[in-house]
């Protein structure tokens, strides 16, 4: 696990007793189940992010689309 900040989170009483009752069952402590949810709340809810090259530039060219595949083959994975 990364670096891991401390916080205070305030629950309501039916929502920390269930809350306890799921780490009980999981065996696991409240704690990571907190950071879980969040996790992929933000996961779910953040930002996209977009390469940076996507659509930086113009070629000129209308049929760069069309030619995708063509383009693409002399490419590597491993470069």
């Amino acid at each position: 696990m990364s670096r891991v900040q401390k916080t205070t989170v305030y629950l309501g009483e039916a929502d920390y007793r269930r809350l306890k009752a799921i780490a009980r069952e999981l065996g696991r402590p409240p704690a990571a189940l907190v950071r879980e949810a969040v996790a992929e709340f933000a996961k779910a809810h953040g930002r996209r992010t977009r390469a940076r090259s996507v659509g930086s530039g113009r070629s000129g060219r209308g049929d760069i689309s069309e030619r995708a595949e063509e383009l693409l083959s002399g490419l590597s994975r491993d470069r």
